[in-house]
Order: structure tokens, then sequence, then C-alpha cells
């Protein structure tokens, strides 16, 4: 679940290293781990001449060249978007992406994998291990690339912003800093009704009432907790009565179905900032704490959580994401599914202040902003580095959908 804050813009550019601030080693050796079983007796090679046995996996064809034809098949038409067939040469960077480092997500993908892709999801893994090279052959052999655009085929550039996971500190137990509490959904809330707004469930003795006996756990700074809120989820590293802490992930578990509107432009709205980032918010709100109620305010819709456990290998990848599988930083992307089907591969190319990207990604996820045939939120990761991104991505955007044959 992702929404937008706040008109993001800045004039600095990371690193590359910065760009890939998320996609740790420790990704790919735990991915790969946990699919090991299934790579052990797998390798690259050309069919063996017999027949594989019954119910057995297919052997991968050739890995050789493919002619880079011009495309002679028709466009395709979505609810949302029109594709058009385009040749391989015509996606910039195709040749340069680390391809290796998206196939962790569309692994992802392959636990729930839609219809369209479910007959490749075998040779997807046994390709985990290979080159970036053989991978690309793979894809010229097997998928045909569509130039995403309008319904109405104009070639304009779309928009892609950024969103997150933050971590922040909390307490089981409200006392000292921590008094602001996060919820689970409330008894009795139905996802088809709305319910009371925020202002409400600050202001009103009757709705608290609703609630009491649904706090998960206290953080410190309601402004942490509505980034919390507008994010979709986050890590929280909990203080129990005791004096233990453990990281646990506060996951989407519903909203209280009021409409989101966006606190950074309800402040440009009041002339009150004209740095709509994340550090220009929190800048402009440390000056005026008198206005941070109707800060928060401004935003009626309130989302809750559920409590999830952090094993090792989950510490390492995201949230789930709309298709039900979980986000992988940096390859992930949130889409509107009646422009891009959940578990399509996307060729991504954006150029901007803060970041220059050309690689593969996988359509996982989707929120109540991302509207529209060429528009993505790119999952940065987690932390305060993948925030800082993510706060200020807002930047052109081309997408090219690839299809199996």
């Amino acid at each position: 679940m992702v929404h937008q804050i706040i008109s993001k813009n800045s004039t600095s550019t990371p690193s590359a290293s910065r760009i890939r601030i998320v996609m740790s080693r420790g990704v790919r050796v735990l991915a790969m781990a946990a699919i090991v079983g299934t790579l052990a007796s797998c390798a690259l090679k050309p069919p063996a001449p017999s027949v594989p046995a019954a119910g057995a996996e297919s052997p991968l064809p050739p890995l050789t060249a493919t002619p880079d034809s011009v495309p002679t098949g028709p466009a395709l038409q979505r609810p949302g978007s029109r594709w058009v067939p385009v040749r391989w040469a015509d996606l910039p960077g195709f040749d340069q992406d680390a391809t290796y480092e998206a196939w962790n997500a569309w692994l992802k993908s392959c636990e729930r994998p839609p219809a369209a892709f479910k007959a490749l999801c075998s040779e997807v893994r046994r390709l985990s291990l290979a080159t970036p090279e053989e991978q690309r052959q793979w894809m010229r052999q097997r998928l045909q690339p569509y130039r995403v655009e309008p319904l109405n085929g104009s070639v304009t550039d779309g928009l892609l912003t950024s969103y997150f996971e933050p971590v922040y500190e909390a307490a089981r137990q409200p006392g000292g800093a921590f008094q602001v509490p996060i919820f689970a959904p409330p008894p009795g809330l139905n996802a088809r009704q709305t319910w009371y707004t925020r202002r409400d469930i600050d202001t009103r003795p009757e709705v608290r009432a609703q609630l009491a006996g649904s706090e998960i756990a206290w953080l410190a700074d309601p402004v942490d907790a509505m980034i919390l809120q507008i994010q979709g989820s986050g890590r929280v590293r909990v203080t129990e009565p005791d004096g233990s802490q453990r990281l646990v992930r506060l996951a989407f578990a519903g909203t209280n179905n009021q409409p989101y509107r966006s606190p950074g432009s309800w402040l440009l709205s009041q002339g009150a900032i004209q740095d709509a980032t994340w550090p220009g918010i929190k800048a402009w709100l440390a000056e005026h704490p008198e206005r941070v109620q109707d800060f928060l305010w401004s935003n009626p819709r309130v989302v809750f959580f559920r409590e999830e456990p952090l094993t090792p290998l989950d510490e390492q990848f995201g949230p789930k994401g709309a298709q039900g599988v979980a986000l992988t930083p940096g390859r992930s992307i949130a889409v509107d599914p009646q422009s891009i089907p959940y578990g399509t591969p996307v060729w991504l190319v954006s150029s901007g202040p803060v970041a220059k990207l050309q690689r593969l990604v996988l359509a996982q996820d989707t929120g109540s902003a991302i509207r529209g045939a060429v528009r993505a939120d790119y999952f940065a990761g987690w932390g305060a580095e993948a925030g800082e991104l993510a706060g200020r991505m807002k930047q052109p955007l081309q997408l090219w959908a690839l299809w199996p044959k």
C-alpha cells in the first residue's frame, strides 16, 4: 500500500552506491539459500536428447543469440494503457544492467505468479545463478518488450516517485516520550464503510474507547506515526515491559477509508513552505510546533497495522506488496494495475536530479496515488537513507513491459 505525501525536488545527485543503498549482498546470498534445493541439480546447458520424466521440469532451451528484428506484432490494449511492441535495442541501457539483482524480485513473483508467467517460473529459478548476459539472452528468447503508453497513444514522459519502509524506536506500553499509539484494526471495522477521521480519533473520547486494547506499540513522534501510515508499513524496535528489545514489522492491515490528502500539499496551499521535501517539512514543523496538529489533521486517512516477526531472511526484503510477495529493494515498483499487471517484469528508465535509473524491475505493488499508464513508485528499501532518497524523488519516467511471446 503506497501513498505519495509530498512534491519532491532536489538538485543533489547521490553516488551510484547510494542509489543501490538497499541492494545488499546479503539479499542475494539469503535468497539463493532459500532456493538452493531447486538449484542444486540445475545447470545452464542445452537440453538432453532424452524426454523428461512425467512431472519433471523441462530443460532450458539453448541460450543462443537472438536476432533483434523489427517487431511486427500488434499493440496490446490494457484497461489503462496501450502497449506498443519495440526492439530490445530500443531499451536504453539494457545490456549494462546487473540483472541478477532483479532476479531476487522475479523469484518472489514466482511465489504467486500471474497466469501469463507461470510456465516460465521453472526457467527463472534455474537462471538465478546465471550471468547477466545469459539472463538477457533468455529474456530475448522468451519475452517481447512493449513500450507502455497512455490509451490515446501519446508518447510522453510519466512520473516516478519513491517510497520506503521507515524504521523507528517504539515501546510496548506508553511512558516517557512514547505517547503516540499505533493501532491494529478496531473491532467491527468494515472495509467498505468510512470510519472516523484522524481528528475524530484524537479528540473524541468515544472513538478512542472503541480503539482501547488495539494499541500495538507507542512511538515518540506523531509526525513519524503519520509517515509510517503514509508508507503503509515499517519496522519498529520495540522495548518490552521487561526491558528486552526486538525488531518487528508493522504491516498494512486496513484503513478508516477516509480519502488520502497530502499534508505536504496542504502546507504548500497554505503558503507555509516552498520546499515540500521531508527535510523541508520537518524543519518548518520544528519552527512552528503550534501548527503540528493542524498539519496532522489535514490528512483524515488513518492506516491500521498488524505485527509480523522478522526472520533473518525477512530482514533482507521489504513488506509484502499488493501482489502478495515481499518487495525487493531497488527492484520492486508500485504501478497502476490497470496499466501493468502485477508480476510483470518492466524495464524502467528515469533520469532526474535524484537518480539515473536504467534497470529491470518487477511490478509488485500499488497505491491510491499511483494512477496512470506511465506511473511508478520505486521501492527504495528501509531506514533513514532510503527515506532520504524516497523523500526527494520526483522525476520523468519511461516504462517497457516485458511480456511472454
